[in-house]
């Protein structure tokens, strides 16, 4: 099985293009859209999606994953191998929470262009080089024969939450199609028996201070909601509304927890 998650969009050729060159290689295959609604170029976007979903697929599935702004440039093409599952895709950091996840794999520079395309488009290597790559892992060529291991690869830049005198400093890391917005903050930030009448996540000028598990706990439609949500990270939200432009934030906004 391989998935696809990319930037790509659905409106063009670009998806046919690397599904038919799977399948030319390997017509048995089965491929799997995770999305290919990622904004272009946002390979942290990418990131934290696919570390969402990835581990839910059955073992030994290729998520071929591309959001690639540096296309045609020197940054490399990798195959991590985790032992349960192959990943392919740029070394720009879109698998950073993947390492981050995982506690043992290997990144190898997929650097033999026997297993690309005869022709390679300086713009196109998810069609020439990565869909090939993820087309000849299916068949059962290991990750050992594409390239040298590497233990240089790019791990984008993350800020754990940080405790300060009464509080935890977090911040956004997500916005969903709803308008959600996912945190940093996990449990072991913050534990459900840790949750008080005083308990409190501070956003710009907005304090949220009702907890609940589901959206429709929220007491009004017009109160924020901070809920544990299904990725394991704080959520705020507003029911039926976005919560993200009610806030007036982004990714990278401040939120500050006290418990």
């Amino acid at each position: 099985m391989i998935t696809l998650l990319t930037d790509f969009g659905i409106a063009d050729y670009f998806i046919p293009s690397v599904k038919g060159v799977i399948l030319s290689i390997h017509p048995q295959a089965q491929i799997i859209d995770l999305t290919h609604n990622i904004p272009a170029q946002d390979i942290a976007a990418a990131a934290f999606t696919l570390s969402a979903c990835y581990h839910l697929f059955p073992a030994g599935t290729i998520h071929t994953t591309i959001v690639d702004p540096g296309v045609g440039s020197a940054r490399h093409p990798i195959v991590i191998d985790t032992g349960r599952y192959l990943f392919v895709g740029p070394d720009n950091g879109i698998f950073s929470l993947v390492y981050a996840r995982e506690k043992n794999f290997r990144v190898f520079h997929a650097s033999r262009s026997s297993f690309f395309r005869s022709s390679i488009s300086p713009t196109f290597h998810g069609r020439d080089v990565f869909a090939p790559l993820s087309a000849w892992l299916s068949k059962g060529i290991r990750p050992e024969c594409l390239g040298e291991e590497i233990q240089d690869y790019v791990v984008l830049p993350r800020t754990p939450p940080q405790p300060v005198a009464d509080a935890i400093i977090g911040e956004i890391i997500h916005i969903d199609h709803f308008g959600n917005c996912i945190t940093n903050l996990t449990l072991r930030e913050l534990d459900w028996s840790q949750v008080t009448n005083a308990t409190r996540i501070q956003i710009n000028e907005h304090a949220v201070s009702s907890f609940g598990t589901h959206f429709a706990q929220a007491p009004n439609v017009t109160d924020f909601l901070a809920y544990l949500g299904s990725a394991g990270y704080w959520e705020i939200a507003l029911w039926q509304a976005s919560a993200a432009q009610q806030l007036n934030v982004r990714r990278g906004s401040k939120v500050y927890l006290y418990r």
